[in-house]
């Protein structure tokens, strides 16, 4: 059987009819899962304050907690309350979700764990097998709806678990992992339906990834959006002519958000294969005056009907793009005024470290704001968003190139987050650049995946030795209020919450908390075990508040330790979740 599960127990343990080792983590008296609750759709609206629920807890995308029993005045004495080990090794950019005081975590062998949030016990656990050939690596994000738990899978399935008893529900197959497709970020519920973007479509499948719509009481395909476009239309000759077969990548790789009043779902797509222009097939640009080489619907914000699969809008921030500089990171909604009229906004950030919104109703381009440090970009045209490429950057076979920044970005796959309390945005960065050199294929050689280009990653020209920055952005006036900066790259999303804190974790293996408006740090914590290349959470249990890291390395920002050598980090690569709180 290609899935099995374990549920633990203390007092016995007993097979299931269908060959499933089961474990029971809690007797009978006292299992927390008793008091679980289903997930409705009013919950995924309107969270409880002390629920984790979804990738960035709310459909609006924010990463913002409205707890503030830990505030300024009191998180210097946050402590730890409990820790959890999880299966060393692989990649896990780990989100905790927290459901009346249940936490549903993540290993990168697709160990699925359910633990009492409050203590740290383990009260069920289910084993996903993957298939030989499959690397072992975890997933952003999961899903709670209903009485379900939906995990996304390395080797391209859907699962839905029982959430109080972790017992397998349904298995859905959506691609053919033996072509290369996987997931690396689990799907978001909007209106009743299961959203899960494909990804992994470095490895030359012919037409790239997709969305797909699921039944979430049986798994059923609802319907597909690819993210490549396709057929006789603007879009669909947006290829230099490729025929469909040889248009690569545009993986939909990050989950996305929601905005219940239009009913629209938003997220990003990544980048074209191979990433140089030329061996993509994208220059020299076709003389077909009904071709263009954009490669849509890559480093685009897509909006979509979660019920039909329409595709009702779509904005590309950066075609043709040459660097591997992504646009497919989270969509924030905020409703915020732009030059005095009250717009309703999608906000994101790509690889480049610039800040822009759309209005999300019509995907009119509204404003952008440079952060990081940058040679990529000449110019942005104030009306339209259309950026003006510095030449000089495009990497040429045969040459070295420098361009600043470079994957995995100046701003990479950890999120954002806003806070309504400051209306202000807090971006985890990182400045470098990059000695770029184009590994071309051998004359007849077929390309089978890959980027084909080598980053030499290397501090910035005018750097101060400062490789990582939190920067606090006011959304309203795109002013930055602060900026914060250290030596060790910024790994972690950040977390502001109603207390005026927002959370940070770093490459050297410390949870910051810092003053929302001023950006002072208030506490740091002791030296965990590992990087913290992960999403923190809060969330609350009994009453009390408490504060969530998962500390793991490798997970694409790995490719930093480069830039500070000094910095060690254990080579087993140890993964655990942290779990903070004020004393008693």
């Amino acid at each position: 059987m290609k899935s099995s599960q374990r549920l633990t127990a203390i007092v016995a343990i007993a097979a299931t009819s269908i060959s499933l080792l089961a474990v029971q983590a809690a007797t009978a008296q006292d299992n927390p899962t008793d008091a679980l609750t289903p997930v409705t759709d009013e919950m995924l609206l309107n969270p409880p304050d002390g629920d984790w629920l979804m990738w960035r807890r709310t459909y609006n995308g924010w990463g913002y907690s409205p707890l503030d029993q830990i505030n300024k005045e009191n998180v210097g004495k946050l402590q730890l309350a409990w820790a959890w080990g999880l299966t060393p090794g692989g990649r896990s950019q780990e989100t905790p979700l927290v459901h009346d005081g249940i936490m549903y975590v993540q290993n990168s062998t697709h160990l699925i764990q359910a633990l009492n949030a409050a203590t740290g016990e383990l009260i069920w656990e289910y084993q996903y097998e993957l298939p030989d050939g499959v690397n072992p690596s975890g997933e952003r994000s999961k899903a709670i709806y209903e009485d379900k738990l939906f995990i996304a899978t390395r080797d391209a399935h859907l699962i839905a678990l029982d959430a109080k008893t972790g017992q397998l529900i349904w298995d859905k197959q959506v691609a053919d992992h033996k072509k290369g497709f996987a997931f690396s970020s689990g799907p978001l519920v909007a209106n009743g339906v299961l959203i899960q973007g494909m990804t992994s479509c470095s490895n030359a499948q012919p037409g790239g990834c997709f969305f797909t719509g699921h039944d979430p009481d049986t798994g059923a395909e609802l319907w597909r959006v690819h993210t490549i476009a396709r057929g006789d239309t603007p879009e669909g000759n947006s290829w230099n002519g490729l025929p469909v077969d040889n248009r690569y990548g545009a993986s939909a790789w990050i989950t996305g958000s929601y905005d219940p009043d239009q009913n629209l779902f938003f997220a990003g797509v990544g980048q074209p294969y191979p990433w140089n222009v030329e061996i993509a097939g994208l220059t020299p640009p076709s003389s077909d005056p009904g071709v263009t080489n954009e490669a849509l619907y890559t480093n685009s914000t897509l909006a979509i009907d979660p019920n039909s699969g329409e595709l009702k809008w779509y904005h590309q921030y950066l075609p043709t793009d040459s660097l591997d500089l992504d646009y497919v990171y989270e969509r924030l909604l905020v409703d915020l005024p732009v030059k005095g009229e009250m717009r309703k906004q999608v906000v994101t950030t790509g690889k480049i470290g610039i800040i822009e919104s759309l209005d999300r109703t019509t995907g009119e381009w509204l404003w952008a704001k440079e952060t990081a440090p940058q040679n990529v970009v000449l110019s942005i045209d104030p009306q339209t968003g259309k950026k003006e490429i510095n030449p000089e950057v495009i990497p040429v076979i045969g040459e070295t190139t420098f361009n600043c920044p470079a994957d995995p970005g100046a701003k990479a796959w950890q999120a954002t987050a806003y806070s309504p309390r400051t209306e202000t945005l807090y971006l985890p960065t990182v400045e470098f650049c990059s000695n770029t050199t184009v590994n071309p294929l051998d004359p007849g050689q077929i390309y089978t995946g890959g980027g084909l280009q080598t980053y030499s990653r290397v501090p910035h020209p005018d750097s101060d030795g400062n490789i990582g920055q939190v920067r606090a952005i006011k959304l309203t006036d795109q002013s930055e209020v602060w900026q914060y900066r250290q030596r060790a790259p910024v790994t972690s999303s950040t977390l502001p919450t109603a207390g005026g804190v927002v959370f940070v974790g770093t490459l050297d293996r410390h949870l910051l908390a810092m003053d929302d408006e001023t950006g002072e740090v208030l506490w740091k914590s002791p030296t965990l075990s590992n990087s913290l290349e992960s999403f923190p959470i809060t969330y609350e249990a009994g009453g009390k508040q408490y504060v969530a890291i998962t500390a793991s390395w490798a997970s694409g920002l790995g490719r930093l330790a480069s830039l500070t050598p000094e910095i060690k980090l254990p080579p087993d690569n140890p993964a655990t979740v942290y779990v903070f709180a004020l004393p008693d």
